[in-house]
């Protein structure tokens, strides 16, 4: 069966098209700029070169449309119709307390979704956007929600409450709930898998280190905690996100600097974590080395201060499962910056971590970092969330 796996933003669309028999991607593409001027589509089939087109995308719609029309294409398509389609699985990110697990998509669970969307603004309604263009496109294809929150719904009620009147979580639900949860599920597993052991089994603590980053304990198969809170924006200092700080700190600068507090949460969405502390030099840890290597003081200190934080939810968390037995890297710095992952393994000589430096030197590989017998097995796990988006979406409709 063949599975188109969506994932709807705002603006724009990410889709792969995936052979659930192989798992091999068959196609894979990028709609941008949806509803703005200067839309266009790239699309790659597997094996070929990318093709970008501009043209107009009034709505998402019209970019599924398109999405199939390139799927479809006598050049660059890979399926012959719509009928090789045997199912959409789709990204949400939130499910709040309704879903602890991925679900056939129904009115009443587009009802669910929506009733979530106050707590993912920015993603829920553009998630919702993107399942709606689809059945318009698709009615008759069956679709399957995955969500980023559901992992991580194991999670004791002492790891996910917050310090505040209970009337808080009863009237609004406000808790911790997590994200990258697809992520932080597949990558365990498959790290467990490479060790010939059952999950089940296991201490793992799971970095997932992008743009947004979050890390997660699991342990015996399940998340009992994880970095991001009610939003993603708690936890770990990001490439764009300030992660924890002092929550008085909003109404301090809200007033010294004259903005509403609406207004500084977006600074510390958008323009904080180690942007905002190169002094907006980058968000990308690629520049960030370099300048750090070329003398750049603020770079370096941003790089030292991220490290750190990642080195602290480490620590924490074998203390909340009790030890560990594999800290697992994964997502675009995890998978690629050996710098990252040697600056947070100094911090870990406690646990008997001993990275190898020449195998640190891999990127996007599966490897073992540590050394054969070490107490920690250390490794890097390339995650793949469309993956198990589509392995999701196999199961459910089995």
């Amino acid at each position: 069966m063949n599975i188109l796996v969506i994932n709807c933003g705002s603006s724009s669309l990410k889709y792969q098209l995936i052979d659930s028999e192989s798992e091999k991607v068959l196609a894979k593409g990028l709609c941008e700029r949806i509803g703005i001027d200067g839309s266009a589509i790239t699309h790659q089939p597997a094996g070929g070169e990318k093709v970008t087109v501009e043209t107009d995308m009034p709505d998402h719609t019209v970019a599924v449309k398109l999405v199939i029309e390139k799927l479809t294409d006598k050049e660059v398509g890979v399926i012959g119709s719509l009928d090789e389609i045997g199912a959409v699985g789709h990204r949400i990110v939130h499910g709040g307390e309704k879903f602890a697990s991925s679900v056939v998509i129904t009115d009443e669970v587009l009802k669910q979704v929506e009733d979530c969307n106050d707590l993912a603004p920015l993603h829920n309604p553009a998630n919702l956007v993107g399942i709606n263009s689809c059945k318009a496109v698709m009615p008759h294809v069956p679709m399957v929600g995955v969500f980023d929150t559901a992992f991580h719904q194991t999670m004791p009620k002492k790891a996910y409450m917050y310090g505040l009147p209970y009337e808080y979580y009863e009237k609004y639900k406000v808790r911790r709930y997590g994200f990258h949860g697809t992520s932080h599920d597949f990558v365990s597993k498959r790290a467990a898998e490479i060790l010939g052991k059952d999950r089940k089994d296991l201490k793992i603590i799971v970095c997932h280190l992008g743009n947004g980053a979050s890390v997660s304990a699991v342990k015996n198969g399940e998340s009992v905690d994880t970095s991001m809170g009610l939003t993603p924006l708690e936890g770990l200092i990001m490439g764009t996100r300030s992660g924890d700080m002092d929550p008085a700190i909003i109404t301090f600068v809200a007033e010294k600097e004259h903005i509403t507090a609406e207004e500084f949460i977006n600074i510390c969405n958008k323009k904080s974590g180690v942007l905002g502390l190169s002094d907006g030099l980058s968000s990308d840890f690629r520049d960030l080395g370099q300048a750090a290597d070329e003398g750049n003081v603020k770079a370096k200190e941003a790089l030292e201060t991220y490290c750190y934080r990642v080195a602290k939810y480490i620590g924490a968390y074998t203390a909340a499962m009790n030890g560990v037995d594999v800290i697992a890297f994964t997502a675009g710095i995890g998978e690629n910056n050996a710098q990252v992952r040697e600056m947070v393994g100094q911090y870990l000589g406690f646990l008997g971590v001993n990275i190898d430096p020449e195998k640190n030197k891999i990127r996007g590989e599966e490897v073992i970092l540590s050394g054969e017998g070490d107490k920690v097995t250390v490794m890097v796990v390339p995650t793949n969330e469309e993956l198990a988006i589509a392995r999701e979406t196999v199961r459910l409709l089995k």
